[in-house]
């Protein structure tokens, strides 16, 4: 089913029983940014969202309606969940601004974070725990039956910035429910991000700010990246060759493996940051302008600067909300090297519940450490310094220390890691190059185009968006329509949903 015959499939033989059926949760069909759904449903949402100019409260009433609609389609009754955050974190934020007590203040926030933070254990570690807990007694255990509501990682590390936030002076309390609702349930980052921060959303909010022909151009451009990131890029090479090594790495020489590792690595970039493009896209159509959540992370020269670049909405709440209140680097090297460490293992544990992500955690905490520790004492030769060569040394070191780590980040177990690393190490056999390359012609092609593009100057994307927005609307249509057609054109025949809905 491509995207041509999903919007053929809704707009035909519309009757009672089969519209309420599509418009219902189906735990099989969320509704995602790259399905014909929801490009009928936001097409006739921003209809009515500009309609409504008139009456700010009743366009943000509208909104959240739409936005929870969003959220009952990717998680059903689990959106409710998602409104009582929002009264709480209200209720409590409201408290706070009133109170000047310091140990009742940091009861309010501790009482924040306990709530959010137990959410997160039921939802995501209880099976893990128990389980856990049943192999060290030697006790059978059953899997128990509980659903992870999409999403529920970033909205809660919103929920908790906000109310840090308000303790630390930085912000004052919404004093409009309405505001804070839409803050929190606004549906473009609401599953997969960016974690927007309610300092940087909230004046927009009370704003009721309007989308300028600038920022529809803009948020175009952005929403045409993410659909090839995501659909030419990242489906395409998942389901044709990554998930293939990752499923069996033993049936694959070194070689092969190898290439599933760097593919991975490509398609959980362009997935991710072609959702996070998505999402901003949207937002910008709507008047809301986030940060950027990723700058061309492989590029980076060593792996603080890597996290400077990767996913920098949460890299930034980690340092924000967990190492800076460990004690940041305030209390001496060896302090500091514990604090890097504690927040990477809570970065990778915030994933999921997987001991590979906690390995994943751990392993970035290491190169953290070791990168700290040898910058310290180690300098590169003055001539050295500065020069295109170093450079490239130091960015091909670095995107070789990332793609190991995805590598634990995607195997499935310790055993696949084990075999994977076996086939690498001892069957390498990199003469089946040439072969590889011609059975898997499309692949490398995808996987080599999207690499030249990830480290292409920042100038010519910037460049492109301008020429792009300054474009008469009728071009700007077209080219949209080329890029869709493209990307029907390349869907695979089931939906590929985004990888980051289950964080």
């Amino acid at each position: 089913m491509n995207l041509l015959y999903d919007i053929s499939k809704y707009l035909e033989n519309i009757n009672t029983d089969s519209l309420c059926n599509l418009l219902l949760y189906d735990p099989r069909q969320p509704l995602l940014f790259n399905t014909g759904l929801f490009l009928v449903l936001f097409v006739a949402f921003l209809f009515i969202y500009r309609g409504l100019r008139f009456s700010p409260t009743i366009k943000k009433l509208f909104v959240i309606a739409f936005s929870l609609y969003f959220y009952y389609k990717s998680s059903a009754e689990c959106c409710f969940i998602l409104l009582g955050v929002c009264v709480s974190d209200y209720i409590l934020g409201r408290w706070l601004g009133c109170v000047s007590r310091r140990w009742l203040r940091r009861g309010i926030v501790a009482l924040n974070v306990a709530a959010n933070v137990g959410m997160l254990v039921y939802f995501k570690y209880t099976n893990l725990l128990l389980s856990t807990f049943a192999d060290f007694t030697d006790r059978h255990f059953d899997a128990l039956d509980i659903i992870l509501p999409a999403g529920i990682s970033f909205f809660t590390f919103r929920s908790i910035s906000y109310l840090v936030d308000i303790y630390r002076g930085h912000i004052a309390p919404a004093r409009n429910f309405l505001d804070y609702t839409f803050y929190l349930t606004f549906f473009p980052p609401l599953l997969a991000g960016p974690v927007v921060r309610a300092k940087d959303m909230l004046p927009q909010v009370s704003a009721d700010p309007h989308a300028t022909r600038e920022m529809v151009g803009e948020g175009l451009f952005l929403i045409m990246s993410g659909l090839v990131k995501k659909v030419i890029i990242a489906d395409y090479i998942s389901g044709n060759f990554v998930d293939r090594i990752f499923d069996n790495p033993s049936l694959y020489s070194g070689f092969e493996n190898l290439m599933g590792c760097f593919g991975f690595t490509l398609q959980l970039y362009c997935d991710f940051s072609g959702y996070s493009d998505m999402a901003i896209g949207i937002a910008l159509l709507l008047g809301y302008r986030f940060k950027a959540n990723f700058n061309a992370p492989f590029k980076s020269q060593n792996p603080t600067e890597f996290w400077r670049r990767w996913h920098i909405s949460l890299s930034s709440w980690l340092r924000d909300y967990i190492y800076i209140p460990l004690g940041g680097n305030r209390h001496g090297k060896n302090r500091q090297h514990v604090n890097l460490m504690a927040t990477m293992l809570i970065g990778g544990i915030w994933h999921g519940a997987s001991w590979m992500y906690l390995l994943w955690g751990a392993y970035h905490g290491l190169l953290l450490v070791l990168h700290k520790a040898v910058s310290r004492i180690w300098h590169a030769p003055a001539m050295l310094q500065g020069t295109f060569m170093l450079k490239s040394i130091n960015v091909s070191i670095t995107l070789a220390l990332v793609v190991v780590g995805f590598t634990f980040f995607r195997a499935s177990g310790p055993d696949a890691l084990g075999d994977m690393a076996f086939q690498i190490l001892n069957d390498f056999r990199p003469g089946i190059a040439p072969q590889f390359v011609e059975a898997y012609m499309l692949i490398v092609a995808a996987v080599f185009t999207g690499y030249v593009m990830h480290f292409m100057p920042r100038d010519w994307t910037t460049g492109a968006t301008r020429t792009y927005t300054a474009m008469p609307i009728l071009l700007q249509a077209i080219l949209l329509t080329m890029v869709l057609f493209m990307v029907i054109q390349t869907r695979q025949t089931d939906l590929v949903p985004f990888i980051y809905l289950q964080y």
